[in-house]
């Protein structure tokens, strides 16, 4: 059995797959580098098929017709024979060092019987246009080079979440979870960092830059402009995230619940900016019916998300005027530069 499976969704890729997959080769047969052909129209077919021809035993080629960025998440976990899973997007890639130390962890646990559910690793935004990078870790917050369970994890910063970077699962526990990610949807890997965390009952967590997230590209789905003109997918999957659970009474660890209340107020928060931002009648209609679905289907946990992040009455942003709400998310972009 492979130790890590990496899934590596690819879409129009060619420019810059070359350089995520040969990242990823460091693991030798260690890894299995499942590359997913999402319906390309470019040249990453051709890509995928030569490193599978090349690298047999370690690359697959896996060809689909276009399903979206969660189509391919979910193929290449349902292609995974690896006992650990990590999804590495095509215009990303690994620091080779810190594999090396990971890989050689995982290794440990298999060797000596040892079931740790979710390894975490720190993760780095490369920003494409100042040539700039920002770590983000979690020293402050989780134990170091030792397994434990949520009862040990601490408080996190606003910029510090669990996001599919940083995150290394147990393929049993995606598989047990029934994650299936949505078709023709952006957004999915907030979905991919939120479902499982109820049948993670071990951690782990290394500090080591691992994934490098390279951001700035005009078309990347986390430009502002780009959220906005999606925001249907944004609504979408924070609709799917708010029907999974309903906290704290479907999560058995107090801890547990509470960062997975702090997670939902942020991305609840994110989607209103965005309606917010746009300025257009229409979105904040959609603002509106957003939390009335909210409350119409969980009133409890509604409440919740109504007071906000780490304690602040922040949800919904139309308590306070839209001016304020447009200059404090600019403010905070500018200073965790996350898009």
């Amino acid at each position: 059995m492979k130790i890590i499976s990496f899934g590596v969704p690819c879409y129009n890729s060619e420019a810059y797959m070359e350089k995520c997959i040969d990242s990823l080769l460091v693991g030798g047969e260690d890894v299995e580098i499942i590359i997913v052909n999402d319906g390309s129209k470019d040249g990453t077919a051709e890509i995928a098929d030569a490193y599978a021809s090349k690298y047999p035993g370690i690359v697959k080629a896996v060809h689909q017709e276009n399903g979206g960025h969660g189509e391919a998440v979910n193929a290449g976990l349902r292609n995974a024979s690896g006992m650990y899973y990590k999804v590495v997007d095509s215009d990303d890639w690994l620091d080779e060092e810190s594999l090396k130390r990971v890989i050689e962890v995982l290794k440990s646990f298999v060797e000596n019987k040892k079931r740790v559910d979710l390894m975490i690793c720190n993760y780095v935004y490369e920003h494409v246009e100042d040539k700039t990078s920002k770590a983000i870790r979690y020293t402050n917050v989780l134990p170091q080079d030792k397994v434990f369970g949520w009862n040990q994890v601490g408080r996190f910063r606003v910029d510090q979440n669990l996001l599919m970077h940083s995150l290394i699962y147990r393929t049993k526990v995606l598989r047990e979870c029934g994650l299936e990610l949505p078709k023709h949807t952006f957004y999915v890997d907030n979905l991919f960092a939120y479902i499982p965390l109820p049948y993670v009952r071990s951690l782990y967590y290394m500090n080591v830059d691992l994934y490098r997230y390279y951001i700035g590209r005009s078309d990347q789905s986390v430009n502002e402009s780009v959220m906005i003109g999606r925001i249907d997918q944004q609504i979408r999957v924070n609709k799917m995230m708010f029907d999974a659970y309903s906290l704290p009474d479907d999560v058995f660890n107090k801890r547990l619940a509470q960062y997975m209340s702090s997670y939902l107020a942020m991305i609840s928060l994110v989607t209103s900016v965005m309606l917010t931002i746009s300025g257009t009648e229409e979105n904040l209609q959609k603002r509106k019916e957003l939390w009335a679905y909210f409350k119409e289907n969980d009133s409890k946990l509604y409440h919740r998300l109504r007071r906000g992040i780490r304690g602040m009455v922040s949800n919904p942003p139309s308590f306070v005027s839209s001016s304020v709400i447009c200059k404090g998310y600019h403010i905070a972009q500018k200073i965790y530069k996350f898009n």
